[in-house]
């Protein structure tokens, strides 16, 4: 059942990428009209650097859980290189306990400020008036289903602790090595080759 859910969270996480992506790239695009018609011709398309904040908060909380899955976010790694893998495991834990614990408290924040925007009907100081629960209430949800995913993985790493799978937790949840990154873009190449 949990390697199910993880799965289903792959999934969602891919689609949410993907997404994420296209926001990522309205925004450039609305950015440099912006700029193309500021330099031109003398006017400003309302509302582009409201829109594309916007479309950078909800596109960045919908692609965490993407990073977390493949393993791509950000980590330190100038002593756990050299750890044994016991040692190494331990710390993947209590990474993903970590940042579950500090995502916790981002996401019961970001509710009150979504909590307040509904209880108070707040629209955006701007031209647009944009009720401001449309694009918290999607930042909002790309965060839990961050936590969501923490929670997925910690549970499927403790499993594997618990079993001595310590090469499979090094999978699911430690630092890819080199010839791992290596081997991943060969294959992305490949597979875009192939297309």
């Amino acid at each position: 059942m949990l390697d199910a859910a993880l799965r289903a969270a792959g999934s969602l996480s891919r689609a949410g990428v993907w997404v994420s992506g296209a926001l990522f790239l309205i925004a450039a695009a609305m950015i440099a009209a912006d700029v193309t018609a500021r330099k031109f011709f003398a006017l400003s398309i309302g509302g582009s650097d409201e829109l594309s904040g916007y479309c950078l908060a909800m596109g960045a909380s919908w692609s965490f859980a993407f990073a977390l899955l493949h393993r791509a976010n950000i980590r330190v790694d100038a002593l756990y290189k050299y750890l044994p893998r016991p040692a190494k495991a331990a710390l993947d834990l209590l990474a993903l306990l970590a940042l579950a614990v500090f995502m916790a408290v981002v996401a019961f924040y970001a509710f009150e400020v979504l909590a307040n925007s509904v209880r108070l009907g707040s629209r955006a100081n701007t031209p647009l008036q944009t009720p401001l629960w449309i694009p918290q209430g999607i930042w909002l949800a790309g965060l839990v289903f961050f936590l969501l995913t923490i929670f997925l993985v910690t549970l499927k790493a403790l499993v594997l602790f618990l079993r001595g799978n310590l090469p499979a937790i090094d999978r699911l949840a430690g630092l890819p090595s080199a010839s791992e990154e290596v081997e991943q873009e060969l294959a992305s190449v490949k597979a875009r080759k192939a297309k």
